[in-house]
């Protein structure tokens, strides 16, 4: 049956007073599956190993299985005449790998990824709702579009600590309270930009940081975060420079940003493209005061090839030493100032499609961290010691519909 046809149904079956409107739009059932089985080590806490009964500073092999930023989703537009459209679209994330929910993000709850409405025309596009932000588009420009972006062979850890809510200081997180606007294609230049308020709404938040949806606190210093892109994508040229700012969030006058600029060529034999990215954060004293700032920028390089039937993807990529006038021992997430705080991520994969909706594909990664750094997967996150070096080996399915 028709993917349109079923959304039609199950949009009835929902709201069965709603049936004739819901005929009258292009509505579209999606989905993605992404599925891996996980081989990981990464150097452990001496709490974690001795609860567990083994000697300090373990360094355990765990296998598990994942599911990948998998969702399912409706989208739709409805014409309301003269060029102009209404779009919406309720995306949620599927942990099919548990069934459950997990996360301070509510993965698997309804409308917990890309969920907006909004109005499009020959302008452009805006509208509201729950997103990620401009800044993460440029991801697909360097990063592993064969997997999606997902798993943990996801490099936005090191580029963007994309493991971090945005009250923890991530610049990858999805935004709700959002208004964004994205421009029309001019020769294939674009611009998009977006502001997220923190507003709870006067709701305690399940996390004490206020996660991505702010807490009471940051609401009423009006938290905010801005993320702006300008894209061009022609031929065989990708590139794309953005800028974020988290104001008000990890503390009450701390202001964060994060700017990043990627450059990608497609030689036809083989694809080439490269990243920089550079994070400031304003480091908190009594009553939230700056007392400095932590500073460190990133490097990296990516390859894609066609091989055989399938793609081949690798990158490198290289977080440089945390620097600025913070305290010594300060730290948010990966990132540390002083000395022994780079690290590395070497990775590799190929995809394999047996058909445009169906691939299998294996790959392995690491965070090589210094003896004073600790960054981890962005996806599916190996809590390790400061100074670990988690890798894994991934063994995973795709399936679209």
């Amino acid at each position: 049956m028709n993917k349109k046809l079923v959304a039609v149904a199950v949009a009835g079956v929902l709201a069965s007073p709603l049936a004739a409107e819901a005929q009258t739009a292009n509505v579209t059932l999606y989905g993605r599956l992404n599925g891996d089985i996980e081989v990981v080590n990464g150097q452990q806490t001496t709490a974690a190993c001795t609860a567990a009964g083994l000697q300090p500073n373990c360094n355990p092999w765990v296998t598990r299985v994942s599911s990948n930023s998998s969702r399912i989703g409706v989208r739709g537009t409805e014409s309301l005449g003269g060029g102009l459209n209404a779009i919406f679209q309720i995306e949620s994330g599927l942990t099919f790998d548990t069934g459950i929910a997990s996360g301070t993000s509510g993965t698997g709850s309804l409308g917990s990824r890309e969920t907006f409405v909004g109005l499009q025309g020959s302008w452009g596009k805006a509208y509201i709702g729950n997103f990620l932000a401009p800044v993460d588009d440029l991801h697909g420009i360097f990063g592993n579009v064969p997997t999606f972006l997902t798993s943990i062979l996801s490099t936005a850890n090191l580029w963007a600590q994309g493991t971090l809510t945005k009250g923890q200081g991530g610049f990858d997180a999805r935004l709700a309270n959002s208004v964004r606007y994205d421009s029309p294609s001019w020769n294939g230049l674009t611009f998009s930009g977006q502001v997220a308020l923190a507003d709870n709404s006067g709701v305690t938040s399940s996390a004490a940081d206020g996660g991505n949806t702010g807490n009471t606190s940051q609401t009423l210093r009006h938290a905010y975060v801005i993320s702006v892109n300008t894209l061009y994508n022609n031929g065989p040229w990708q590139a794309g420079v953005g800028y974020e700012e988290n104001v008000k969030y990890r503390c009450i006058n701390c202001s964060d940003y994060f700017v990043t600029a990627a450059l990608a060529y497609n030689f036809g034999i083989v694809r080439l493209a490269a990243v920089y990215s550079g994070t400031r954060y304003q480091i908190g004293g009594v009553n939230g005061y700056e007392v400095g700032d932590l500073k460190s920028n990133l490097w990296g390089v990516s390859v894609t090839a066609p091989v055989g039937p399938g793609v081949l993807y690798g990158f490198y990529g290289l977080q440089q030493h945390g620097r600025g006038s913070a305290p010594a021992g300060s730290r948010v997430g990966g990132m540390a100032i002083g000395d022994n705080t780079k690290s590395q991520q070497p990775e590799i994969s190929y995809t394999y499609p047996f058909s445009k909706r169906t691939s299998v594909y294996a790959g392995w990664t690491k965070l090589v961290n210094q003896s004073n750094a600790s960054y981890t997967f962005n996806i599916n996150a190996y809590p390790t010691a400061i100074g670990g070096k988690p890798q894994g080996f991934v063994f995973g399915i795709i399936h679209l519909f």
